[in-house]
């Protein structure tokens, strides 16, 4: 049986900065988050799901401000982090309006292309440790956010789905 060549460290690492921007984006299995919020009714933006403590607008919040963070956490050696969980949640009374959602949103989309042109960067190396980031990966941060979002974005469907506001491709 024939040996497969032996690839690069150069090759692993576009290998890994192509599925960490497909994840980021929301392409292959992850779900995007243009699609988790399409069509939205703006009669739920304020609504909690059964028993989940926060809204639909308090988890999209809650996506960009982590995703934010992270990003700064990744490219900045002066980084802060906000307080934990007050700066990363809208407080649990506060509502919004469609220009909130939209503001919410774009914000998300924007601070996700600033996270896709960072990655985009041939020359980070996305597997060595950054030191002041306590010698962890560039790798490592974005799956964590990849993660995060995922589990968000897929509980926002839910929410939708167990409210009468998603129309699943898989219920045939």
């Amino acid at each position: 049986m024939a040996r497969a060549p032996a690839i690069t460290v150069e090759q692993m690492n576009e290998e890994a900065r192509r599925r960490l921007l497909d994840g980021i984006e929301g392409k292959g299995a992850h779900l995007s988050f243009e699609n988790a919020i399409a069509g939205f009714p703006d009669r739920l933006m304020n609504e909690k799901p059964p028993h989940v403590p926060y809204t639909f607008w308090h988890q999209l919040e809650h996506i960009r401000r982590a995703q934010e963070d992270m990003l700064s956490y990744i490219r900045n050696p002066e980084y802060v982090s906000p307080e934990w969980p007050r700066d990363f949640w809208p407080a649990p009374d506060e509502t919004t309006d469609r220009q909130g959602w939209d503001r919410t949103v774009q914000r998300y989309l924007d601070h996700r292309r600033r996270y896709v042109d960072f990655l985009s960067d041939p020359s980070l190396n996305l597997l060595a440790p950054v030191a002041h980031m306590q010698n962890r990966s560039v790798l490592r941060s974005t799956l964590i956010i990849i993660d995060h979002n995922a589990y968000h974005l897929g509980e926002f469907v839910m929410g939708r789905q167990i409210l009468g506001a998603w129309k699943s491709n898989l219920a045939g």
